[in-house]
């Protein structure tokens, strides 16, 4: 691969907490779209999660720093941006799972459906994960262990740390909100 220039692939998220199920996507689309390296992106305020539950920003991305400090060609990085089309400005690959194709093409979440349309038509290459009965187009898919298909991090959130990246597992905890105690 001498002289060629390095193919990166984006994997927007709120990644709350980060689970081994987005460890798993990461890793397949790396290895079946040839790509050197991929970063995690968490918008500061995520689209349609403006007061997200667990532990603040900062704390979370230093626990996807922690899960990911053995993995040479995976990081995490914050933006401002909300809309996967903005995020993915510059990769040449863009993933995310099946529900979230579905919001790219809401025409809800743009100004106009032609806004929407050009939103879409200037995403790079796009890698869709499917999920628990939800299936990605075709010409998108990266077909996953179904093992995967249920692991959520509202699940993994609730209490099934079994869902959560180790790092994660050992350390998360939820910020109490007005009076309440975290929890264990």
């Amino acid at each position: 691969m001498d002289g060629a220039p390095a193919r990166t692939g984006v994997f927007p998220g709120s990644f709350n907490p980060l689970t081994v199920a987005h460890l798993a996507i990461v890793e397949q689309a790396r290895q079946h779209h040839a790509l050197d390296h991929i970063d995690l992106v968490v918008s500061v305020i995520a689209l349609d999660k403006h007061a997200p539950p667990g532990p603040p920003l900062e704390e979370r991305i230093s626990l996807i720093d922690a899960d990911i400090a053995d993995i040479p060609w995976l990081s995490v990085r914050t933006t401002e941006h909300q809309l996967i089309a903005d995020i993915a400005v510059g990769y040449d690959a863009v993933i995310m799972g099946v529900d979230k194709w579905q919001q790219v093409n809401d025409a809800s979440y743009y100004p106009t459906e032609s806004d929407r349309d050009a939103a879409v038509a200037s995403l790079p290459t796009v890698i869709v994960a499917d999920r628990g009965g939800m299936d990605a187009p075709d010409a998108m898919r990266l077909q996953t262990d179904a093992a995967y298909h249920s692991v959520s991090s509202t699940a993994a959130r609730a209490g099934d740390r079994s869902m959560m990246a180790p790092h994660a597992a050992e350390h998360w905890h939820d910020e109490p909100r007005d009076g309440e105690q975290p929890l264990p």
